[in-house]
Order: C-alpha cells, then sequence, then structure tokens
C-alpha cells in the first residue's frame, strides 16, 4: 500500500472508516439514459432487465474515520466490471458502482478523494433534518442540486446484514478511469419498498438525474445506523 500526502498531513492506506451512517435508495432507469451519462467512463452499465438499469443515490455521515467527520452524497450507476457484458440480476450481484456525482462538506476528503481514488468530489453545502423522518438537501456553488425524503424502514436481522460486504468502485476523473477495492459492514440496518422522495433543483447535478427519469418510485430504500469501511489504493484501468 502507498502512503499518501494530502495537505500536509499523511493519509496510510487503505484507509479506514470505523463508524458512519448511511441513507440510501436503488432506483430502476432507462439503460440507454444511463449510459449516454456515464459513456465518458469507458465502462458499461449492468442491463439487470432489458432496457433498464440501477442506479443508487446515497448519503454518508463519515463519524469516525481516518478523512475525518463529514458528509457525501453519491449518484452510482451500477456497471459491469471491465470486459463483461453479462446481463440479467445475476450480473447485478457482480455489478461493481460507478460514482458519477460526490460532492462532499470537507476539503481535506475533497482533495483526498480526488487525489488518491480519483473519485468526482467537489465541495457542498448539506442542510440534514433527523426528526421522525430523515431528509436531507445538498447545495452546490449556492445551487440546490437533490435532496432527499426518507420513511422509516422495518428493522433487518443483523444476521442478515453484518457479512462483510466486498464491492469494486469506480471513478473518472482527468481522463483516468480507476478501479477501487473495498470492503463494507453494515450493522442497525432498515428496509422498506419505495420509501423515498427525490426532490430535483437547478444545478447541472439535477438535470443529469432528471435526464434518467427523476423523480421516480424506488425500488428499495435502507439505512443503516452503523458502516465501517475499509478503501485500498486505486488502480488504474484505463
Amino acid at each position: 500500500m502507498t502512503d499518501h500526502t494530502i495537505a500536509g498531513s499523511v493519509v496510510k492506506m487503505p484507509v479506514r472508516i470505523r463508524a458512519a451512517t448511511q441513507h440510501m435508495a436503488m432506483f430502476s432507469v432507462d439503460a440507454d439514459a444511463a449510459q449516454k451519462m456515464i459513456d465518458y467512463s469507458g465502462l458499461q452499465v449492468c442491463r439487470y432487465r432489458p432496457r433498464r438499469a440501477a442506479v443508487v443515490l446515497m448519503l454518508m455521515h463519515y463519524v469516525d474515520g481516518d478523512l475525518g467527520q463529514y458528509l457525501e452524497y453519491g449518484t452510482n450507476v451500477m456497471v459491469n466490471p471491465p470486459g463483461s457484458d453479462a446481463t440479467g440480476l445475476k450480473a447485478l450481484q457482480s455489478a461493481g458502482a460507478f460514482i458519477h456525482h460526490l460532492p462532499v462538506d470537507g476539503a481535506f476528503t475533497c482533495e483526498a478523494g480526488r487525489t488518491i481514488w480519483g473519485y468526482p468530489k467537489v465541495l457542498a453545502d448539506f442542510t440534514i433534518r433527523d426528526g421522525r423522518r430523515f431528509s436531507f438537501d445538498v447545495t452546490i456553488d449556492g445551487q440546490f442540486a437533490v435532496g432527499m425524503d426518507f420513511r422509516t424502514g422495518l428493522t433487518v436481522p443483523s444476521a442478515l446484514t453484518s457479512k462483510t460486504q466486498v464491492h469494486p468502485t469506480y471513478s473518472h476523473l482527468d481522463g483516468v478511469t480507476r478501479e477501487t477495492a473495498g470492503e463494507m459492514r453494515l450493522s442497525g440496518v432498515r428496509y422498506r419498498p419505495g420509501g423515498v422522495r427525490v426532490r430535483l433543483g437547478q444545478h447541472p447535478y439535477a438535470a443529469e438525474l432528471a435526464s434518467l427519469g427523476f423523480p421516480t418510485r424506488a425500488m428499495v430504500s435502507s439505512s443503516a445506523a452503523n458502516v465501517e469501511m475499509t478503501f485500498a489504493d486505486a488502480k488504474e484501468i484505463a
């Protein structure tokens, strides 16, 4: 593993997240529209059904980790591993997440994400409402981009969610596509069909989401009271 110097501080690899919370939802979108949006990456969307692809919208609150405490929103398009043209639900099980949007509210993690992994991090402002229902807004350069309102899900037994998950993430920055290996463990998980409302603003990110058919009903939404993660060094693939 390689150590990285970010803003005068050494970041040792792999980066570890010891505590975080997660709110996410998976949506079915037009596969051709999703492919057009991420064509610049050279990757292929996972067509889990004919003409359909999966997109995950996610908010992470990193509470205790090697990059400090921060909020992060992601637009993640599920893609096939490089060289694969697999289709169907089984293909979705082995798909990775291509990270198309990744605004954060911390300058250090923004620089680290872009430098170490090629993640498309940009600085943003977040508004969090954590009452009877959880919701958030993301504002970039003074423009409202996207917001989500979550209904509470049903508790999932920890035996079904505590197993370590290993899935790659993909990114593209400055003409280079990268793959990052990572591990994730979830606890305190809740799921429900649907369960989330997406709101779009005027920022260009919102226009890209609208091109996929947003706002639209989620297939499933979930939350996790705690997430532990590790991120290895990125590997250039194109």
